[in-house]
């Protein structure tokens, strides 16, 4: 549930008082970016590894960006104080308002600016996977980017769900893995830990980005690698990573069970997540303290 206070377009405002239009051409569209933050003890995890592929998604998909890191992040703190979060997780939304002739002759800024909060979604560890054939398009020039647009992702994990599968594997037009409709996916097979590329047309995530650093630091490698289905079905064990599930580990994808959940190097990842995590969060909590 998004929480009651909302910053959209420099104010802090209730979320009933948060107004959007049909003349925003971007809204109706689909013509925008997100991203979403894990609040740990009231501080954004990753803030600036998040800004940075907004930035670089708005430079893709030719999205207007006139935002400052700094102020925005000042916002985000400001809601987070207003709703009073501790553990939670935060959105920015980014929409362009003047990509069509569909519009309404409203005042509106290049491109909305919204920051809300919410609870962490309730999921099932160990989860079951499906899987979708033609699930992502690894060809497209908007592959990899974080849009608003995400008909395809909450369309494929729906039907998913309603099937009794907690996340759906997409495959991309060649058969390869890609990724999950809002996590990324690892296997780990013969003591090496695999991810498919980003020319597989997946999202690349913020978690999998610091799983790939921190790896080799501790002696083993995360690889990136062309995994088709049958791969993670003879895998030694699955696993996916999002924002707000962290590393949670497969036991099932398409009727295959795994061989094994929640194994030692799956286990030593987590703790070297966490002990990330908890460095960041200390870092910023000590500058914070000296504002």
């Amino acid at each position: 549930m998004i929480h009651h206070h909302i910053f959209h377009n420099g104010k802090l405002l209730a979320i009933d008082d948060v107004r959007l239009s049909p003349g925003q051409a971007g809204l109706m569209s689909g013509w925008g970016l997100f991203t979403t933050l894990r609040i740990f003890e009231r501080v954004p995890f990753a803030f600036e590894r998040h800004w940075k592929r907004l930035a670089r998604d708005a430079e893709r998909t030719r999205c207007p960006f006139p935002f400052v890191e700094g102020a925005v992040r000042e916002q985000m703190d400001e809601v987070l104080r207003a709703n009073d979060v501790a553990e939670g997780c935060a959105r920015i939304y980014v929409v362009y308002n003047h990509s069509s002739l569909w519009s309404s002759g409203e005042k509106f800024p290049t491109a909305d600016l919204l920051i809300c909060s919410s609870d962490l979604p309730a999921h099932r560890e160990p989860v079951r996977l499906d899987v979708r054939e033609h699930g992502r398009h690894a060809g497209s020039p908007l592959a990899g980017t974080k849009v608003t647009s995400w008909l395809n992702n909450v369309w494929c994990l729906h039907e998913g769900q309603e099937a009794g599968f907690g996340e759906v594997v997409l495959l991309n037009e060649r058969g390869e893995a890609a990724e999950c409709t809002a996590a990324n996916i690892f296997c780990i097979r013969e003591g090496r830990v695999l991810t498919p590329p980003l020319s597989s047309g997946c999202l690349p995530g913020i978690t999998r980005e610091v799983l790939l650093e921190i790896g080799p630091r501790a002696g083993f490698p995360v690889e990136e690698r062309v995994l088709m289905p049958k791969d993670l079905y003879s895998a030694d064990e699955v696993f996916i990573s999002s924002t707000n599930r962290n590393i949670i580990p497969v036991e099932e994808i398409a009727g295959h069970k795994m061989r094994a959940m929640g194994g030692p190097l799956m286990r030593k990842l987590g703790t070297l997540f966490a002990d990330y995590v908890r460095e960041y969060v200390d870092a910023r909590a000590a500058v914070g303290g000296k504002r």
